[in-house]
């Protein structure tokens, strides 16, 4: 019998999910392609706060499209243009360095390693409802993730189909309406707490799972939900085995 939260009263047809930190460790991924890089270079760097500095412009890359200040560009043009500005930051030159080396680097958030319960969670949610990402992510990114990780997906609509990036509220109903689906019949499952509200806005319910390494190790607060969502979960076998 499928699982009918509080909040939209509407039994759930599907859970999608927030990728980066929720299914997928970015932070590991990213910095083990760091560390390939400088050695490949000749370089000294730190890989993990490099990955950090590359992830804190992900946001402001995408509010630059939200409000507007530029055209919609997908996920994988943000990333590069933000890893020019790392470089930039630490003194280095892009531009010393070709340019297939550095869309090689770029191309490490397509191979991110999953959290070692999201492929068994997501493949016993499965059994009953539709799966997929809802994600900032392009739908070709998505896909190489996938593919690499055994993510085992029914669909994949990236932001690149919806033409927004959360949190704005198209990114929550334009894969709904794809889905033929109503927006209290889909739960968001995510690790960040933003993204859970704006889900909730939109009309979506929401699924806390914790991801305290995400951020990287012993971050105080992190993976401690401060809301009362519809499910809060230390794993997505947790919440498959709730739902």
């Amino acid at each position: 019998m499928a699982f009918t939260p509080v909040s939209t009263a509407q039994a759930i047809k599907a859970v999608l999910f927030d990728v980066f930190g929720t299914v997928v460790d970015w932070r590991t991924g990213v910095a083990a392609a760091v560390r390939r890089f400088a050695a490949e270079q000749g370089l000294e760097l730190d890989a993990a706060a490099f990955a950090d500095a590359w992830r804190s412009r992900y946001v402001p890359g995408m509010r630059r499209v939200s409000t507007g200040q530029r055209p919609f560009v997908a996920l994988d043009v943000l990333h590069r243009e933000n890893l020019d500005g790392v470089l930039a930051d630490l003194g280095l030159d892009p531009g010393r360095f070709g340019p297939a080396a550095l869309d090689e680097l770029n191309r490490a958030w397509h191979f991110l390693p999953p959290w070692p319960d999201s492929v068994p969670g997501i493949t016993a949610l499965k059994r009953e409802y539709i799966v997929g990402p809802l994600s900032n992510g392009n739908t070709s990114l998505l896909l190489d993730m996938a593919k690499a990780g055994g993510l085992p997906w029914d669909v994949i609509l990236g932001s690149d189909v919806s033409r927004a990036y959360k949190p704005a509220i198209e990114a929550y109903l334009r894969p709904a309406a794809m889905l033929g689906l109503q927006p209290g019949e889909i739960m968001l499952a995510a690790a960040h707490e933003a993204d859970l509200a704006a889900a909730r806005q939109a009309g979506l319910a929401a699924a806390f799972i914790s991801r305290p390494l995400e951020p990287g190790p012993g971050i105080p607060g992190a993976g401690v939900a401060t809301k009362p969502w519809d499910l809060s979960v230390s794993s997505i076998t947790e919440l498959a085995d709730l739902m």
